[in-house]
């Protein structure tokens, strides 16, 4: 499923039934009465989270929606049936936003919740609602209202507790593999996450959500296409990947420190809690990543968290995961 964090859509609520003018006839009842009825007020627009949906694809093409409209009255003081409200399923996490104003109207976060988006437009009276001890003959109706018509902004966060970020061919995608269900693509080649992927682990009788976005590149959090790091606002600590050993000759310390960058530059991320996680420590011998590791972190004059951990043999794992529990509210 392509994976999509943005969408525009338009809504129209329903619009009112109208009133209706109506006098009683019926045999032998001569100089009936008004008997004309109410319109249905029109329907609403809700949105609602479904804890199933994790993008926001299905708006791409489909972007408007409209309420059914209410009924008109009828006569014998027959009310018009109210127009059904429309249900829009949205992912966890989206925040809505009127484009107008570009002002949030509400973050959705918990499972189930709803918000109104368009109001149904009001009924319209009929006759018999005038009707009076001196104004008996009433001609007069009113006409429904039209329903709310706006366009909102659908901006997708995912909710996650811990957010995994790196550089290509860090080994994040090969770790969430590891300690979760998730199955993200895992090859040889750079880049081959281009979309962000959520994964579960269940320990101590505690829920984890971790999510791993694409690859960090310079320039990432200044470009209008590359808005992945917003998947890392929710998240309480970050865990930044380090491939110990780079296939392509570069030097682990420049590219910590490229990562960073981009991470101080992000205004929602610039003070989250950041571990190191020097991973591929296997394709040495311990003790030579050991000394590899405490020379960067000297250089760095790193004061946070950092461990040293192999995918391939779980080296370190169990460990990192013990210190992440208590740190998880």
């Amino acid at each position: 499923m392509k994976f999509t964090d943005e969408a525009l859509i338009v809504v129209h609520a329903g619009k009112g039934g109208n009133g209706c003018v109506s006098f009683r006839r019926e045999k032998y009842i001569s100089h009936g009465g008004p008997d004309g009825g109410n319109g249905g007020k029109g329907g609403d627009i809700w949105l609602i989270v479904d804890e199933n949906l994790n993008t926001l694809v299905d708006y791409r093409f489909n972007q408007y929606f409209y309420a059914e409209d209410g009924q008109n009255g009828r006569s014998r003081n027959c009310n018009g049936k109210k127009g059904k409200d429309l249900l829009i399923k949205i992912p966890k996490g989206t925040q809505i936003l009127d484009k107008e104003t570009n002002i949030i109207i509400e973050d959705m976060i918990f499972n189930h919740q709803r918000l109104r988006v368009a109001k149904g437009g009001d009924w319209g009276l009929g006759n018999t609602h005038f009707k009076s001890a001196i104004y008996r003959t009433p001609y007069r109706k009113t006409n429904g209202k039209e329903g709310e018509y706006r366009t909102i902004l659908l901006n997708l966060i995912l909710i996650a507790d811990i957010g995994m970020i790196g550089l290509s061919n860090s080994g994040r995608s090969a770790f969430l593999r590891a300690v979760t269900a998730a199955t993200p693509k895992v090859a040889s080649y750079p880049f081959t996450t281009i979309s962000p992927c959520l994964g579960t682990i269940h320990i101590e009788e505690r829920k984890i959500i971790l999510v791993d976005i694409p690859s960090v590149i310079p320039g990432n959090s200044k470009r209008f296409g590359l808005r992945f790091l917003k998947h890392l606002e929710r998240c309480q600590l970050l865990l930044h990947f380090v491939d110990l050993y780079p296939s392509d000759g570069s030097n682990p310390k420049d590219n910590i420190h490229l990562v960073i960058q981009e991470l101080q530059n992000t205004k929602n991320l610039s003070n989250k809690p950041c571990w190191l996680i020097f991973n591929k420590i296997d394709l040495f011998d311990i003790e030579t990543g050991i000394k590899r590791v405490n020379n960067i972190i000297s250089l760095l004059s790193w004061k946070a968290p950092y461990y040293l951990i192999s995918t391939i043999n779980k080296y370190g794992i169990k460990d990192l995961f013990q210190n992440i529990i208590p740190f998880i509210k």
